[in-house]
């Protein structure tokens, strides 16, 4: 019998949609709001690692993201002229079906879970939040901005990295820190010698590249930035095309006109971490997901670390009848992950910002893959 019958997931990014898809799959019923009446995922692509493949291979959507993907295996890190430094494996996952890496537009992803967590039973309400979460020693009743009010045996709250439960719940805890870095993303066609990630080391300047259909690739460039500054939107696709002039590599140079064509897709975005030190529940709220395990992208695997948890917490919930064993063994499994995940994603960002050994950095990141490959 499961610790819980009744739950309430605050927030449809991927954590959120992770747990309320497994745990349907448990029998478990579950709620789910979010503010976003769109209930819209934004952004260009996303970089899956064998780990996050995994994850989705376990709600059942693994088929579905090499079909509507892309999935490759290796990471080749250049210099910024062009030579090769290493070449890092992406191993396939232990126990598991899956390739080692890949990518997807990150919308596409999106509509894939959304479109999972409608068909496996969820009640979702969009432009819906809470106002108001009272907790008993076995229940929390919850008001919404609807004006409506219901009783829970679990909220999960996975409402980002900004996350309001966080603010309210875990009051002592400081705000996601500027770490540095800002990150910039497009779209771009796929050169035919694109067939795996590549990432070029510049100086204070990081260029990758990943498939995510035949067609098209997403470019992200690392770019130290010493203060947390605004960039004015319309000048994105400019300063975009400055920073691949920095790369000497025929391939980067050739698609720059591409970032300047009208109605380009490229997104900025200052980078943050955040990690909140277990236990992530107050009572019967629980927290996953960016709200407590935020990390900047040098290990592709923010989203992952979140889905993982959503999967991970509807699995204990469903293999424990007594609900604080199935909290204490769902930090146990989740706590060093995600410290590891976001703490070296730091160290690789301290490296870039420092002019660090990139022979170190590459060591770094394969063997957090390595590490990422292991079972959950």
């Amino acid at each position: 019998m499961a610790a819980v019958n009744r739950v309430l997931v605050i927030g449809g990014g991927f954590s959120g949609m992770a747990a309320a898809i497994k745990m349907r799959q448990h029998g478990i019923e579950v709620d789910l709001v979010e503010i976003d009446p769109e209930w819209c995922e934004l952004g260009a692509g996303i970089t899956i690692g064998g780990a996050t493949l995994r994850a989705l291979d376990d709600l059942g959507l693994y088929d579905q993201v090499t079909e509507q993907g892309c999935v490759t295996d290796g990471l080749a890190v250049h210099l910024a002229h062009g030579p090769l430094l290493m070449e890092i494996p992406t191993p396939s996952p232990a126990d598991s079906r899956v390739g080692g890496s890949g990518g997807i537009f990150r919308p596409t992803l999106a509509r894939i879970m959304s479109s999972a967590t409608l068909d496996a039973g969820v009640n979702v309400r969009t432009g819906c939040t809470y106002t108001e979460i009272k907790q008993t020693a076995t229940s929390a009743t919850v008001t919404f901005t609807d004006g409506t009010t219901q009783t829970y045996d679990l909220v999960v709250g996975a409402d980002g990295v900004h996350s309001t439960i966080r603010k309210e719940f875990f009051p002592e805890e400081p705000e996601p820190e500027y770490i540095g870095q800002g990150v910039w993303r497009a779209i771009m066609p796929r050169p035919a010698e694109i067939d795996h990630v590549h990432m070029w080391m510049g100086n204070h300047l990081k260029l990758g590249v990943n498939p995510v259909s035949d067609t098209h690739m997403y470019m992200f460039i690392t770019e130290d930035r010493p203060t947390k500054e605004h960039i004015d939107r319309a000048t994105w696709p400019q300063v975009f095309a400055g920073l691949m002039e920095e790369f000497p590599n025929p391939t980067v140079r050739a698609l720059i006109p591409h970032a300047l064509e009208e109605g380009a897709n490229i997104d900025y975005r200052p980078l943050a971490n955040l990690l909140v030190k277990a236990p992530w529940n107050r009572g019967r709220l629980i927290m996953i997901g960016d709200t407590v395990a935020a990390t900047t992208p040098h290990l592709a695997s923010g989203a992952g670390i979140g889905i993982e948890s959503g999967i991970v917490l509807a699995d204990e919930l469903a293999a424990n009848d007594d609900f604080q064993t199935a909290l204490d063994k769902f930090h146990e499994r989740r706590w060093e992950r995600c410290r590891m995940v976001v703490e070296n994603s730091a160290r690789l960002c301290h490296i870039e910002i420092n002019g660090g050994d990139k022979t170190e950095h590459s060591k770094i990141m394969g063997q957090s893959m390595m590490v990422l490959s292991q079972p959950i």
